[in-house]
């Protein structure tokens, strides 16, 4: 089993690239950054033209495997600014309303760069949460932003209008002995475990018989855009996706409609339609040579996940889902086990060593 898969460089790069903010439709900042780290590892890099990021190895060979996450992250909309100067939202991506009250946000102007606001939110003990509505919950249409202003004009003069996105401010950082904590690591912890791969793949001096595509993919929150963009561009013989998904110990979740996923127990491979059964048989195989632990799920259709835009993309493409169980999806305190990283890391390096 490969050593070392993530170095003090390598932790760097992860906590300046999950605290770059990227929201779905602007991923300019993270993929920038994400290409300059992957470099030293590739022969060539390029975008497409909404931003989707690709790095390539023996770009030459006729034979094409992807390794794909996506990049984006949720986030919000100015929507409507009222006569008082307070924001109201609409999703960009799958945000949580639920967590909003009380967040600080980064407002991404045209010109005048981010400017703060706070989700407000009436107190417990006013008369509007009195009796029955003192457990009153937030709707999309309820939660608003607050900037400082008095006034739509004040708002408007602090450069903010209508379509700007909005993101939050929370950064990466470590918990207990080995837990990684952060918004957006979903699923910018795919890219950055890909990234790992590739710089292995240089370090061990590995000569792929084959063009590997490591795909750092665009607007998955909103409908796998960018994967489906990609793979037409691409035309791959073989996709490898990697995604976040629930770790199901999580209280509430149930586990008889969920199944049985938890942090710390490996990377989880995936039985659904899109998935290829040959592919993830070479994955199984992959894990038990190198006693990598890992977990079983299994999705009734689709996997949700950019494997299916892979799969299904023109006479199709052998796809394959690995995914990392992750804690608090959609908020900003997502939260994955190191230990889980690096074994995702391995399960890939290793699985690409076997195809042929």
């Amino acid at each position: 089993m490969i050593k070392n898969v993530i170095d003090a460089a390598a932790t760097r790069f992860l906590k300046r690239y999950i605290d770059t903010a990227s929201p779905t439709g602007f991923e300019e900042k993270g993929s920038s950054l994400w290409l300059d780290y992957i470099r030293p590892y590739v022969e060539t890099t390029y975008t497409d033209t909404y931003g989707t990021a690709v790095a390539v190895i023996n770009p030459s060979a006729p034979y094409k495997v992807v390794i794909e996450a996506h990049g984006d992250e949720i986030s919000w909309y100015v929507n409507y600014i009222s006569p008082e100067g307070l924001i109201y939202v609409i999703r960009n991506g799958g945000s949580d309303h639920m967590i909003a009250p009380s967040k600080v946000v980064n407002i991404h102007t045209e010109n005048n760069g981010i400017v703060k606001g706070v989700f407000g939110w009436p107190a417990i003990h006013t008369r509007l949460r009195a009796g029955k509505d003192k457990e009153k919950t937030p709707e999309v249409d309820s939660i608003f932003i607050d900037v400082g202003a008095d006034s739509k004009k004040e708002v408007e003069e602090m450069g903010i209008q209508v379509g700007d996105v909005i993101t939050y401010p929370d950064e990466f950082f470590t918990l207990g002995k080995d837990k990684y904590v952060g918004r957006a690591l979903d699923n910018r912890i795919g890219c950055f475990m890909i990234a790992q791969v590739a710089r292995l793949l240089h370090r061990e001096k590995v000569e792929l018989p084959y063009a590997l595509y490591v795909v750092n993919a665009v607007q998955e929150e909103v409908g796998m855009n960018g994967a489906k963009m990609i793979t037409r561009n691409i035309s791959p013989d073989v996709a490898i996706v990697t995604d976040v998904t629930h770790d199901t110990t999580t209280p509430t979740i149930n586990k008889i409609a969920e199944g049985e996923i938890s942090c710390g127990a490996g990377p989880v491979i995936s039985r659904a339609p899109s998935v290829q059964n040959a592919l993830r048989q070479t994955i199984l195989e992959a894990a038990r040579n190198e006693g990598i632990p890992h977990q079983l799920c299994a999705h009734s259709s689709s996997t949700g996940t950019d494997t299916d835009a892979f799969a299904f993309a023109g006479t199709g493409t052998a796809s394959a889902l690995i995914s990392l169980p992750l804690k608090y999806m959609h908020t900003t305190v997502e939260m994955v086990s190191r230990k889980d990283v690096e074994n995702t890391i391995r399960l890939i390096y290793h699985s690409l060593l076997l195809l042929k």
